[in-house]
């Protein structure tokens, strides 16, 4: 702190040499709603964090302590009285609270007007947004559960209503087996009947299988930004604030197809060679993606001051942001995203439905198994990326991940000789091969892979297996190899 000029974000310092200061009760509040911090009293911030001159320990630490008795609820931080610079200080370790027991308030003042957030090195009011998220915690929210007043069944997508309801029978055959289509759908949430006995799409249901939802929540939708640089303000030679912007409608499962449509269209694939030829590997592993924008669609807050935000993926020069609007839920934290066996949703009826609801190319849109996260890390380490780095606060979520480097055998031109001896390796391995096998496997041109083909035959090591000029032409290894 001395040398930055400051407190910091975990360190709050007071002088306190005749009382505690006001504003000290809204520190205690911020920390322990935060993640936790330390408190110093006796220390002069304006005189380059030095012991403060006739400083009473004893007494400014009775006082701190009355001043946790004036939140709610009481704060009970560890205060000891040390030895610093042949002075006395007192020394408050403030531990974040638990979940369930947020906000952490100011009593007389109330949970909307006395709660508050550390950021940076000073003390913020949560806003009643933010308050209302805390609050959630205490129980379980149901928000993805509230009728669509103004939908019907027929807002819902036949196709994606029929796969999930056959894959829900071919799980379930003794409990949904022998109910009919609309029984299954009350039973699952996916519709409810309102106060005048009329079926109508809950939002969870006609998020995940609804043929537009957005024509009932416009922005609950996914915005693709693809920005020149690596900040917002960033901009091209002419001028221009974005490469590509997209906004991505439909149901879940057709924004996530979408949205890594969006970002293949704004990456490169490279090429690593590995054995016989290449090996095609994308700026950022396409599963790692799909894991992560479907999981801020499923998870995201869906509370009616929320209707209003997107999800957001923003690709940068050197790294793709996912953000969602509320943070973590529950169990879940940054420390624990990942471990086995740890996983809470926030959207309960909505995660249900997803588990069944099917992408266009295939697969179900989540696992629900808490395993998210982890396949996630697994996808970018097996591609030698770095660790996703996740970003929680009350309200949002963000998850960047870092553009993959550029690799050794993708910044070097491979010689005549190396792509003969890939050319020989797969005959060996296949047997034979068509031109057009080996001009997909190699990433190379037609006329390159042909002319090597040809020079290959003429030294006698490789041979057609069919007439010049044949549909049917395939190689193989020649007789000088043995065959």
């Amino acid at each position: 702190m001395r040398a930055i000029g400051s407190d910091t974000q975990t360190c709050e310092v007071k002088e306190s040499v005749s009382k505690i200061p006001a504003t000290l009760v809204e520190t205690l509040s911020a920390f322990s709603n935060g993640d936790g911090g330390i408190i110093i009293l006796g220390i002069s911030e304006r005189k380059g964090f030095t012991p403060a001159p006739k400083f009473n320990a004893k007494s400014m630490r009775d006082a701190l302590i009355s001043q946790c008795n004036k939140l709610t609820p009481i704060v009970r931080p560890t205060v000891k009285i040390l030895p610093f610079e042949n002075a006395q200080i007192v020394y408050a370790q403030v531990p974040e609270i638990l979940p369930k027991d947020k906000p952490c308030y100011i009593t007389t003042r109330g949970c909307y007007q006395g709660s508050f957030i550390r950021t940076g090195d000073g003390d913020m009011r949560l806003s009643s947004y933010e308050v209302d998220r805390l609050l959630e915690e205490h129980s379980q929210p149901d928000f993805d559960d509230d009728i669509v007043p103004t939908a019907t069944i027929d807002d819902l997508d036949t196709q994606l209503l029929s796969a999930f309801l056959s894959r829900q029978r071919e799980l379930h055959p003794r409990i949904l087996g022998t109910k009919d289509d609309e029984s299954i759908l009350l039973d699952l949430h996916v519709i409810r009947q309102d106060n005048r006995k009329q079926v109508r799409p809950t939002l969870a249901g006609l998020m995940a299988l609804g043929k537009f939802p957005q024509r009932f929540f416009p922005r609950l939708n996914v915005t693709f930004t693809a920005f020149p640089g690596t900040t917002k303000t960033e901009r091209t030679s002419d001028g221009k604030r974005f490469l590509d912007t997209q906004t991505i409608i439909g149901p879940i499962p057709i924004m996530v197809a979408d949205t890594l449509t969006a970002l293949q269209r704004n990456t490169r694939t490279g090429a690593v060679i590995e054995g016989a030829f290449r090996k095609d590997v994308p700026d950022y592993p396409v599963g790692a993606v799909r894991e992560a924008v479907s999981n801020a669609l499923m998870h995201r807050d869906y509370s009616p001051d929320a209707r209003g935000s997107q999800v957001q993926v923003n690709l940068f020069a050197d790294r793709l942001e996912i953000l969602n609007p509320g943070g973590l839920f529950g169990a879940v934290t940054v420390r624990t995203l990942g471990h086995d066996g740890v996983s809470a949703s926030r959207n309960q009826w909505l995660s249900n439905i997803l588990e069944t609801t099917p992408y266009p190319d295939g697969g179900y849109v989540v696992e629900n198994r808490g395993t998210g996260y982890r396949e996630i890390e697994d996808q970018l380490q097996h591609a030698l990326m770095s660790p996703p780095r996740p970003k929680d606060a009350i309200a949002y979520f963000s998850l960047t991940m870092d553009k993959r480097h550029i690799t050794a055998s993708e910044s070097s031109q491979r010689s005549d000789t190396d792509i003969d001896h890939a050319i020989l390796e797969m005959l060996n391995k296949q047997g034979s091969v068509s031109a057009k096998e080996l001009t997909h496997a190699s990433g190379l041109s037609k006329t390159t892979v042909n002319n090597h083909l040809q020079k290959l035959i003429a030294q006698k090591v490789v041979e057609p297996t069919e007439p010049t000029r044949s549909p049917k032409q395939r190689y193989r290894l020649g007789r000088r190899l043995g065959r």
